[in-house]
């Protein structure tokens, strides 16, 4: 440990002279402001010693714009790129600029928009630099830095570059599932991969011993930092110290897997001197829906589906199993076999028997899949997804059962050969020597594996029970706060109360929701696992959130038209709130309460329902935002009493929309007035245009004024009010909603009978 002390030691204080060396010595080779570069003219800025160049990439028919190797030692071939500009793709009609006002901004005039920005435009920028470490600088007028790439990083460390608490790499996308591995220095002092920020499949150190930071040495090794800048763990590339090693680098892949890549005097491409995960398949969801991962003997690994229908031209590897299964469902296992959910995120583990588990998975309708496994204490792990994950290996002592619809037969049975003609003559002696033959290479055979096994299971048993085993991700993206913040520029623009609108970096617009509250972490990642699950057509969708620094964020969808509440105040889109249109609107909300009422594997409160939280996209279409909320910030004990509530507040949202107007229950009040003096034509908004359905004002009436009946017990389930929307199902003349000694119905009465059946 000494000895790594001094290296540690030694090597920052090379760094830091080598950077002042840099810092005096850029007048020659500062970019000023307004300097470009573009894709047409395949110009770029290099760092003095010439071993790296930032300006634009190839990357399949498009671009993208970043920093690479440029050494005459490397070929043009192998010039991989160390950090891009938020791994953004644009066309070849790009450019990138240092503006006038000291912002790099990346623009693509294909699509007339900004693809990346870095915001510094009020830090009195005047040039930038590409230092000969490979780290890309913007210095002030005094030579300080004011950006740079080494703490913005994308995939890729270099060199004396440091990955402290609070900075992520993240791997270049590949697929829909690539984007979500990451590297992390927790707040614990651990470095570790995730994958979804949930899913934890390697870590480097430890609490007992917290780091504050990892650096990657120029001899090869990455050191985790404490505070006192003492080494408390390392990780040694296989030719560390090596003086004929020119360049090094550590990145996360594509597959997820951590890797330090070096290059040699006279090499012809990068060699790996160091992974985290040995074993491929030990990477999470490494074949994501393309099958399971079989590790083979050349220490790589293939992706096969045990289970696809020899009929199913679906590319992805399912579960072959539905929950309609007309004729029953059969379990088939599979030895040696373990499967985990990938998405959604609803794994089941119980303690059970092997038997027990099958028989579980078996009753259970939303079962598609059951792993067992014991590793000192035995579980069965219940997937009640297609979408699944996992490894196979001889060593592997979990047992799988894969739920199918007895009908149709899954695989089609081989055609039989048509018989041959043989001889009639048979040999006696013959087959009396093949038949000792076999019996003995049989046995040989049977005791040859058996060994094997024997062997290999016991140091394997451990791996019985992959580390997947906490809960597994949903799809949303997980961000650390400082990406919420440069996300939202410093929540710069607030749309609603707590929430900031802001841009991904693939443009998306989001708006992110601060709940400003204080909520465990555990319980809020298992309440984002459940609401991040539900998916509709009329809700807003969770594309991600933050549980970083005691700050707990939701990231949604941005509907392009904003909220029901700002619609109505603006004239140009209120004239466009026909009354065909509001109607709609509140039918697409009641779907969509109903949904998450009845549809749901779970019931689920939208706890706070109004036309501040609806949404209308570019197609005018309603989305409902901030569903479940009730269920992140307090655990609800039973549906008892929030379903009601929600009906009510759906009742005073159709009042808002019929009427214009947004005073809560002064509107109802009145509204209901006006419909009892058989005025409701006075009580809709006179703005409408195009004229009002009497028949369909009338039966809006009438169910706003049972959703708002005072008696919880005599309000109509959403499931009612979609009907009664629908014109299928009629409905009478409510009693005053808002009666304080209000008679209560006989408890053999069902509120229902006041709706019938068209």
């Amino acid at each position: 440990m000494v000895r790594g002390d001094r290296i540690a030691g030694y090597s920052n204080l090379l760094l830091s002279v080598s950077i002042g060396f840099l810092l005096f010595s850029v007048v020659s080779s500062q970019i000023p402001l307004g300097s470009k570069l573009t894709v047409e003219e395949n110009n770029y800025w290099v760092s003095s010693n010439g071993d790296y160049a930032v300006g634009f990439l190839n990357s399949s028919d498009q671009y993208i714009f970043g920093i690479r190797f440029n050494s005459i030692y490397i070929p043009s071939s192998e010039q991989t790129a160390i950090w891009t500009a938020g791994n953004v793709k644009v066309s070849s009609k790009a450019y990138f600029e240092l503006s006038r006002s000291g912002e790099m901004i990346l623009f693509d005039p294909a699509t007339e928009k900004i693809a990346w920005q870095n915001k510094t435009g009020n830090a009195s920028v005047e040039s930038a630099v590409l230092l000969d470490n490979g780290n890309f600088v913007l210095l002030n007028r005094n030579k300080s830095a004011v950006w740079q790439s080494f703490e913005s990083p994308s995939d890729t460390l270099l060199p004396g570059q440091s990955l402290s608490i609070g900075h992520t790499l993240r791997a270049s996308s590949r697929d829909s599932l690539a984007s979500y591995y990451s590297l992390v220095m927790n707040v614990s002092g651990e470095m570790q991969l995730r994958w979804d920020s949930t899913v934890i499949y390697w870590t480097v150190g430890g609490p007992s011993q917290p780091a504050v930071r990892s650096i990657l040495g120029s001899d090869g090794i990455l050191r985790l930092i404490d505070q006192r800048s003492k080494v408390v763990s390392s990780v040694y590339g296989e030719d560390h110290s090596d003086p004929d090693v020119k360049f090094r680098f550590l990145r996360l892949d594509s597959d997820g897997n951590l890797r330090m890549y070096s290059w040699k005097t006279n090499a012809t491409s990068w060699t790996t001197v160091w992974q985290a995960v040995i074993n491929q398949c030990d990477v999470f969801a490494t074949c994501a829906n393309q099958g399971i991962c079989i590790f083979n003997a050349s220490d790589s690994y293939v992706c096969q589906c045990p289970f696809r229908s020899t009929r199913d031209s679906n590319t992805k590897c399912l579960i072959p199993y539905k929950p309609t299964c007309e004729s029953g469902s059969s379990m088939i296992r599979y030895d040696h076999m373990y499967l985990y959910g990938i998405y959604p995120p609803n794994k089941t583990v119980v303690q059970s028997s092997l038997q027990q588990c099958r028989s579980l998975c078996q009753k259970d309708p939303s079962c598609h899949a059951a792993s067992f496994i014991n590793n000192g204490t035995a579980q069965c792990h219940m997937m009640k997804s297609q979408y699944v994950g996992g490894q196979s290996d001889p060593s592997l002592g979990s047992i799988t059962f894969v739920k199918t619809c007895s009908d149709p037969i899954a695989v089609l049975p081989a055609p039989s050969p048509a018989p041959r003609k043989v001889s009639q003559k048979i040999c006696v002696a013959c087959l009396l020597e093949v038949a000792a033959g076999s019996v003995v290479v049989f046995f040989m055979l049977q005791f040859g594996i058996g060994v094997y096994l024997f062997r290999r299971r016991k140091s394997m048993m451990q791996k019985s029970a992959p580390a997947h085993t906490v809960p597994n991700a949903t799809g949303c993206i997980v961000f650390s706060y400082s990406e919420i913040k440069d996300l939202t520029d410093n929540f710069k623009q607030q749309i609603g109360q707590n929430v900031f609108e802001g841009v991904l970096p693939d443009n998306r617009l989001v708006a992110v929701k601060d709940l400003n509250a204080s909520i465990e972490e555990r319980r809020f990642r298992s309440a984002v696992l459940k609401v991040g699950s539900i998916y509709h057509k009329n809700l807003l969708r969770l594309d991600g959130y933050c549980c970083d620094s005691g700050r707990r964020l939701l990231v949604y969808e941005l509907a392009k038209y904003g909220s029901i509440d700002k619609c109505l105040e603006e004239p140009r889109m209120c004239k466009r709130l026909t009354w065909t249109k509001r109607i709609d609107i509140c039918l697409s909300v009641a779907r969509a309460i109903s949904y998450l009422h009845t549809g749901c594997r779970e019931f689920v409160s939208h706890g706070n329902l109004k036309c501040e939280n609806v949404f209308l996209d570019e197609e005018l279409e309603a989305k409902v935002s901030e569903f479940g909320l009730r269920t992140i910030q307090a655990e609800a004990s039973s549906s008892g009493g929030l379903a009601e509530t929600d009906v009510r507040d759906f009742g005073k949202m159709m009042v808002v929309l019929i009427t214009g107007r947004q005073d809560g229950d002064e509107a109802c009040y009145w509204a209901y007035e006006k419909w009892v003096k058989a005025e409701r034509e006075i009580a809709i908004d006179q703005r409408i245009e195009g004229g009002v359905d009497l028949e369909e004002l009338e039966r809006a009436f009438r169910i706003a004024f049972w959703c708002l009946q005072g008696d919880e017990r005599m309000r109509p389930s959403m499931g009612e009010v979609v009907k009664v929307l629908e014109g299928t199902l009629s409905v009478d003349p409510p009693p005053p909603p808002f009666a304080h000694n209000q008679q209560r119905p006989p408890e053999d009465e069902s509120p229902s009978e006041s709706y019938s059946e068209l």
